[in-house]
């Protein structure tokens, strides 16, 4: 069962009970030490040097003089110093914990000085014993008190740094979700949009194309869902790696399916491999197939006429992911606005994406005619085995 932690005042006041018998208690003794036995004034005075510290907490440097005044009042009347000195102690410290060192070094030197009056005054106290003590107890209160601001400090520097952390972790897979969603919903949008169309065209002419082209809006509008609902599952899912395991991310393995879907949408697409093919960190990969993906997608949105080419190579270290077309502009005759300046939502999930791995991508016309991507991302030999070490 977990313990409730005391209100601050709450705590406060019990605190100041306890130190208010104890001054009364070591009052009432102090005459087996030869001092004035307490009477109504010294009853009064010892509550004002140890009852208002209930609101340290509120009004630290308020309290400091108050219990200071009570105490110089208790002394020069001729009681016990000791029996009034806890109350201020307990508020140099508060003072020391809420302000700045030239504040709390003021006032211990206040504190001082009352100590110094009380040796002053009464010829039963060593001047050297006085002294001693009251540097010894001032230097620990502030020495304390000081100690405890700054942890407090602290701890609110963590939690805002903890807070800004979080805020940009958030921002982060935000912007992560956003580009997946983008990759999923732009590529498979385009598919339908180009086969609704195709069907519409030749929906009295050739029932055979409207056929084909209805069956593919259904699969590829099937797959958008499932992907879809794959997402949203990592986003209610904690533990990420059992919704990685149920629904694993996009490799180079699924190009075929990638290609099959651009081609049925009227973008002859040739593939090439060069160099020998590995097993790649599954980051790189997903990397990979998102900017091809991204690239025959605006292919097949923006050009017309067009053929496109997915080049990889397979290098030592690295791995170089090209996609050509040698179409003659967007559908409306001229290059889009954002692609010619290097924006767009996909263009720019493209280079958060082949920043994000190291990696480096080009975007822009080619001399004789079309668009082209390149893209080059590191690979290492440890990226069979990250891996391997994800599947097992």
């Amino acid at each position: 069962m977990r313990m409730r932690t005391p209100r601050p005042l709450v705590l406060d006041t019990l605190i100041t009970l306890a130190m208010t018998w104890v001054a009364v208690r070591l009052g009432q003794v102090s005459v087996t030490r030869g001092w004035p036995e307490l009477d109504a004034r010294a009853y009064v005075l010892l509550a004002l040097a140890h009852l208002p510290v209930v609101l340290r907490r509120r009004a630290p440097l308020v309290v400091f003089a108050v219990v200071q005044v009570a105490g110089i009042a208790y002394i020069s009347l001729g009681y016990w110093p000791v029996a009034s000195a806890l109350g201020s102690m307990l508020a140099l410290y508060t003072v020391a914990s809420v302000y700045s060192a030239r504040i709390a070094v003021g006032c211990a030197a206040v504190m001082t000085a009352k100590w110094v009056y009380a040796g002053v005054i009464s010829d039963s106290l060593s001047m050297t014993l006085v002294v001693s003590q009251a540097l010894m107890f001032c230097l620990v209160l502030v020495w304390s008190g000081t100690l405890a601001r700054r942890s407090r400090e602290l701890a609110r520097q963590l939690r805002a740094e903890q807070a800004e952390r979080g805020r940009r972790e958030v921002a982060a897979e935000r912007g992560r979700i956003a580009r997946e969603l983008h990759d999923v919903v732009a590529h498979h949008m385009s598919v339908i949009s180009v086969q609704a169309g195709l069907a519409r065209f030749v929906l009295d002419s050739d029932i055979a194309t409207t056929r084909s082209a209805l069956g593919i809006i259904e699969n590829t509008s099937g797959e958008a869902l499932e992907e879809l609902r794959r997402i949203l599952h990592v986003l209610r899912e904690h533990d990420l790696g059992g919704a990685e395991s149920a629904a694993p991310m996009p490799t180079l393995a699924h190009l075929d399916d990638l290609l099959g879907r651009i081609r049925a949408g009227g973008v002859p697409v040739e593939l090439s491999i060069m160099g020998t093919v590995r097993p790649l960190a599954p980051g790189v990969e997903l990397c990979a197939f998102r900017v091809v993906q991204e690239a025959l997608t605006n292919v097949l949105k923006h050009t017309q006429h067009s053929d496109a080419q997915v080049r990889l190579q397979y290098g030592q270290r690295e791995l170089t992911v090209t996609v050509t077309d040698n179409g003659t502009g967007n559908r409306d005759g001229v290059i889009p606005a954002s692609v010619r300046a290097g924006g767009g939502h996909g263009l720019i999930g493209m280079r958060e994406r082949a920043k994000l791995y190291g990696g480096t991508i080009s975007v822009g016309p080619r001399p004789e005619g079309g668009f082209a991507v390149r893209l080059t991302l590191p690979t290492s030999a440890t990226g069979a085995r990250w891996r391997d070490e994800r599947t097992r």
